[in-house]
């Protein structure tokens, strides 16, 4: 089967979704791979590295659409270029289907089977395919970098001949995967941490990190979804909420969000009226605002000063990691791969929790009933 890896043109992504290692495990799976040329070159990725490990280069994008069994990418590909894809191949990439509608309703009218590494199931079998996770683990090492490098005071605690320098105070918003790490990456540079979460039962994994958990008197199935993710809460819970981090946010130097629900738009948890009441100087990193931010003042790929706090709505910051990211994408993305091929030949047992959770277009019918319901509502 020909396998295909395009090169990534849209929004400037340096990732791709195929490294030399993970070219050599396809091949192996008996597949047949062609990478455009200069796919990896924003992951310093040569084409002579593909070669090596037993690609073939094709100089034409379109060629290699046209021609594909299977298309694997980082981003979904453009309503452009499904209509370049020959009907019937199968295309998986990181696609939030209750967002791109317009992708969605190409993808089904070109009868593509498409599966979204969005939607992969939280599972102990699916964990070597979460790319979500592998992502997110990225962006809440780089956003704590990235704030420590625009702030105007030390992270760690200083003892100086001329006095004592106080540690940089951090508030993570959001304690999933990139809230953790965000945590962990503070806590190294000598940070005040503390962290807020909607889940009470990520409590114990902050404060084993080294910081204090800020608390919301609640049910204690309040904010827990399905699979680890969180979920809306009730609006007495929501005002409890903002009073508290208000309380919090006032004194903090940095504040990183990561509040995601999947496939809807990020929650507000930053008013203005809480930025109001944020130090000079203070920085909000915004790792929501691809889906709108966190902050009701986060505007997307923009770093904007509002009286003297700075919010960064870089929306990829994986991306300014390409060499890892890729790497950890490449594997997640080759395990869902290698895990639907039986004896050199695709096998899609729609029966399959994996398979089936992955998928949202097949046969000219849209499967994923969430994107169904937003695509009819």
């Amino acid at each position: 089967m020909y396998l295909a890896i395009p090169k990534e043109d849209i929004n400037n992504e340096s990732r791709v979704a195929a490294t030399p290692g993970t070219v050599k495990e396809l091949i192996s799976a008996g597949l047949d791979v062609y990478v455009e040329t200069e796919a990896g070159s924003k992951s310093y990725i040569s084409d002579k590295e593909y070669e090596e490990a037993g690609a073939n280069i094709i100089g034409s994008g379109n060629e290699i659409l046209s021609q594909a069994d299977i298309i694997i990418k980082v981003l979904p590909p453009s309503v452009e270029q499904v209509s370049q894809i020959k009907p019937n191949a199968i295309v998986i990439s990181l696609c939030q289907t209750t967002r791109e509608l317009d992708i969605v309703k190409a993808m089904r009218d070109r009868s593509l089977t498409s599966l979204s590494m969005h939607l992969v199931p939280r599972t102990t079998l699916a964990q070597k395919m979460d790319a979500l996770s592998s992502q997110a683990n990225i962006a809440g090492y780089k956003a704590v970098l990235m704030a420590a490098s625009k702030l105007s005071v030390y992270m760690p605690l200083l003892m100086t001949a001329a006095g004592t320098i106080r540690p940089a105070k951090v508030l993570i918003l959001g304690a999933g995967v990139a809230g953790l790490q965000a945590i962990a990456t503070a806590k190294r540079l000598g940070a005040h941490v503390e962290a807020f979460d909607v889940r009470p039962v990520v409590k114990e994994q902050v404060e084993s990190l080294g910081a204090k958990f800020i608390e919301v008197d609640s049910s204690g199935d309040e904010g827990v979804g399905e699979g680890g993710y969180a979920k809306e809460t009730s609006d007495d819970y929501k005002q409890r909420q903002q009073q508290l981090i208000h309380e919090h946010i006032s004194k903090a130097d940095v504040v990183i969000t990561t509040a995601l629900i999947p496939g809807k738009p990020a929650p507000i948890l930053i008013p203005t009226s809480m930025v109001d009441a944020m130090k000079p100087g203070s920085i909000v990193m915004d790792l929501a605002s691809e889906n709108g931010g966190n902050c009701e003042l986060t505007q997307k790929d923009e770093v904007i000063d509002y009286n003297g706090v700075t919010i960064d709505g870089t929306s990829n910051i994986p991306g300014t990691m390409p060499v890892h990211a890729s790497e950890l994408y490449a594997k997640n993305i080759t395990a869902l791969l290698t895990y639907m091929i039986k004896d050199g030949q695709l096998d899609l047992d729609l029966e399959d929790e994996i398979i089936s959770g992955s998928m949202y277009t097949h046969n000219g019918e849209i499967t994923h009933e969430q994107t169904k319901d937003a695509l009819t509502g």
